[in-house]
């Protein structure tokens, strides 16, 4: 399998998670962000909307992270990022939805962008931008996670994999997750798994970290 992605990406960075949870190997196909490398014709070849990632294996090209996710949960079974319940398997996909379909992509790279070339935003109320986000999400969040350990109970999934670079990216512009309780317990917890630890950023061929 190759991986193209960013390492700063946060949905590249959820796939790596999902990848490691599943003991899975894989090359790594740096796509520069910053230089517009997504927006190539070469890259567009496997991905037409010009985002990372993009997931190929054999034949087979994947895009999106969540669904690539998912993808990975039925061709690799165990272990699992999904309950098997049927009530469960949506709660733990709401809670990962609200990560990445409502908090992450207002505060992706190109929307940022596009705020400061067209409306003039400046750097700090760029900032305050994201994190008035991410705090309307984890907000939220803590409403609606469990003592457990993680989402599913005692092993990470689907949810993890979303929630992780969503606190990068909160870290990274200044938050303190310590204010967001359950947050802060699954972020410990991850910390300690080995899956999460080489997913970083700062781990990845790539980073300027």
């Amino acid at each position: 399998m190759e991986l193209h992605g960013y390492f700063r990406s946060s949905a590249s960075y959820r796939v790596r998670i999902g990848l490691n949870l599943k003991g899975l190997q894989y090359d790594y196909r740096p796509v520069n962000l910053l230089k517009n490398e997504q927006r190539e014709n070469e890259y567009r070849k496997l991905n037409p909307q010009g985002l990372v990632p993009a997931l190929v294996d054999g034949d087979k090209i994947l895009t999106q992270s969540l669904a690539i996710l998912e993808w990975l949960d039925d061709q690799y079974p165990e272990p699992a990022l999904l309950p098997k319940e049927p009530l469960a398997r949506a709660r733990v996909r709401a809670l990962a939805y609200n990560v990445a379909c409502d908090i992450q992509p207002i505060q992706n790279l190109r929307i940022l962008k596009y705020l400061q070339s067209e409306y003039g935003i400046s750097d700090e109320e760029k900032v305050e931008w994201i994190r008035h986000w991410i705090h309307e999400g984890f907000s939220a969040l803590e409403q609606q996670l469990d003592p457990a350990p993680f989402a599913a109970g005692d092993t990470p999934g689907l949810f993890e994999c979303c929630l992780m670079p969503q606190i990068y990216s909160a870290e990274r512009f200044g938050m303190d997750i310590a204010e967001y309780p359950a947050i802060h317990r699954i972020m410990l917890a991850c910390n300690e798994i080995p899956a999460f630890v080489e997913a970083r950023p700062e781990k990845q061929p790539d980073s300027t970290l």
